[in-house]
This record gives C-alpha cells, structure tokens and sequence, in this order.
C-alpha cells in the first residue's frame, strides 16, 4: 500500500513549486517594489520639502532618508529569510506539511493586509 501516499506527495511538491514561483519573487523583485512604493509615497514624510526643480528625468526627487529607510527594510527581510529557517525547519519536521503551510499563509495574507490597508 506504499503507492496510495504518491498522488499525496505529488501533489504535495507541484503545490510547493506554485507557492515558490507565487510568493518568492517578493523579497527578490525589491527593486520593482520600492518604485511603486515611492509612487504610493511611503515614508514621503521623512523627506524635506523640494527646494527647486525635480532633480531627475523620472520626476522624482532624490530623497536619502526614504532610501534608507526602504534599505533598511530589504536589509531586515533578507536576514528574516535566512535566519526563519531553522523555526520553519521545527515547524516542518514537528507538525507536517499542512500545518506549515497554512501558518505560513496565514503570516503572508496578514502581511499583505497591512500594507493594503496602510495610508
């Protein structure tokens, strides 16, 4: 009866690659993000007001505080992404596929929430 777990396990790893080619593009697509972050004006608070023309051809001022603070978030999510493997690893090996899966649907449709809901 060892051949009823195979469909499980095949289904189980065509999943995963939908998840990876879904939601791993998000801490690697940065810079496509940050454009339409500075487009959305996060963090346009921490700029100071334009003294005079707009410094570039794209129309959007040069702002060092923002760019720092988008640095340092994408400074922070790589180290998450490494350093939430050995929980994930618990996770995985303690309660199974299923189980991680779902919290870590769950921690991505919160995070997605957030900035949806974010002014």
């Amino acid at each position: 009866m060892a051949g009823q777990g195979l469909p499980l396990h095949v289904a189980t790893l065509l999943t995963g690659l939908l998840e990876c080619l879904g939601f791993a593009g998000v801490l690697f697509g940065w810079p496509s993000l940050v454009f339409v972050f500075k487009n959305e004006d996060y963090f346009k608070d921490l700029c100071g007001p334009d003294a005079g023309p707009i410094g570039n051809a794209t129309g959007q001022a040069d702002c060092k505080a923002q760019d720092e603070r988008f640095s340092l978030i994408f400074t922070l999510g790589s180290f998450m992404n490494n350093f939430m493997t050995f929980p994930t690893g618990y996770i995985f090996d303690r309660f199974k596929t299923t189980v991680a899966r779902l919290i870590a649907i769950f921690f991505y449709t919160t995070a997605t929430l957030i900035i949806a809901f974010t002014s």
